[in-house]
């Protein structure tokens, strides 16, 4: 790293909560927040946002008429980072904006792809709220911001690849401050049942129905999540950092085929060895795993925990049995647990998983995302 990036704000907006404290309150509350929900005609098992947050979506929606026709992947993105920039007190309007979502306006897009089956016609304000670009754009403009506005989709590690793009334009001198994260509102009948046809999600409700990071689990248990996740970056030494991105690294598995990853998730070997070139093995405390739910998926990349640190191990864990997958956000709520465990000291495992390494103080932290296309994302954070 040329020069320190400081994380001077988290906040998120997801069935978590939406405050520090209410998150952190839930993550010591070892139940999952898994539900059976109806979705169109229906029932799956899903983890929305709670009906009082339901309520602030609506009243921003309402708010104004130009908010009005937003997809809820905007809404959640627009309230998560007007805390987050509130928190890091920036006054500054010239920042960038670099906000991802897996699959964008998706209650939105299907909406009216389905009403321009039914009738031949699309609405016309359809293409606008359902382009790429529509989430940082609305972020930009709810904020005032007069900096650069980034969009993309990396399906599942979307939100890193938001946060490696901030870090790119504050070291190339571009930019002081960047606002980064991801935003996913996926529950929709649609969604489900292409995971369902993938033969990864969960099937049955019990008390965790996500057995992620679960390695003796015979079934794929994936579910679905929602929320939106944003990290305020400054460049250089801050008084007000939670804490310092001090590595990262990037790789792709060569892919046999769309939704593969190899045994050994070669591509999480490959960037967590590039994010810890700049600390030895045993100076890592803690792992945030990607760990989907899925068989396959969190073998591999426990295989590939194994390879990098052999018997090293830091302790592991993943937020997935608690909050379920939200693709493109899943990244900065990994990324927001972590920046909690430093601050707490406190470690926050997976309840029927038993920790066999335990650590006596948090101070690195390193987050694992990965998408289809096996695109991974290693972040080092330290305090």
């Amino acid at each position: 790293m040329k020069r320190p990036i400081a994380i001077t704000s988290i906040a998120s907006f997801s069935p978590l909560g939406k405050t520090t404290a209410e998150v952190w309150k839930e993550y010591l509350n070892p139940k999952s927040l898994i539900v059976e929900k109806q979705i169109g005609s229906s029932n799956y098992l899903v983890v929305p946002i709670s009906d009082r947050l339901a309520i602030e979506v609506e009243a921003l929606r309402n708010s104004e008429s130009k908010y009005k026709p937003l997809d809820n992947s905007v809404l959640y993105a627009i309230l998560a980072s007007r805390e987050a920039v509130k928190k890091a007190g920036w006054k500054d309007s010239v920042f960038g904006v670099n906000i991802g979502s897996s699959r964008g306006a998706t209650q939105l897009f299907e909406k009216y792809h389905q009403e321009f089956l039914e009738t031949g016609k699309t609405p016309t304000l359809a293409s606008p709220t359902t382009t790429l670009g529509n989430i940082s754009t609305w972020v930009a403009h709810d904020l005032k911001s007069n900096g650069p506005e980034l969009s993309h989709s990396i399906t599942c590690s979307t939100a890193l690849h938001a946060l490696l793009n901030g870090i790119a334009w504050l070291q190339a001198g571009m930019a002081d401050t960047f606002l980064v994260g991801g935003s996913e509102a996926p529950l929709t009948a649609f969604t489900i049942a292409q995971m369902q046809a993938l033969k990864i999600y969960a099937k049955t409700n019990s008390e965790f129905p996500c057995r992620a990071f679960d390695l003796h689990k015979t079934n794929n248990s994936m579910v679905l999540g929602e929320g939106a996740a944003m990290a305020c970056l400054e460049i250089g030494e801050q008084k007000n950092a939670l804490g310092y991105v001090t590595g990262f690294g990037y790789a792709t598995d060569d892919l046999q085929h769309s939704i593969s990853i190899t045994d050994e998730a070669e591509c999480f070997q490959k960037s967590m060895k590039m994010a810890l070139q700049n600390v030895t093995l045993d100076e890592v405390d803690v792992i945030v795993m990607h760990a989907p739910g899925t068989i396959k998926g969190d073998k591999s990349e426990y295989k590939a925990i194994q390879k990098v640190f052999g018997n090293k191990l830091p302790m592991l864990t993943t937020n997935k049995w608690k909050v379920g997958h939200t693709f493109g956000a899943s990244g900065i709520l990994n990324l927001e647990m972590a920046l909690l465990m430093m601050q707490h000291q406190q470690f926050i495992g997976v309840p029927f998983v038993t920790e066999h390494n335990p650590r006596k103080a948090i101070r690195n932290v390193l987050i694992n995302a990965v998408g289809f296309g096996g695109n991974a994302v290693s972040i080092l954070v330290s305090k």
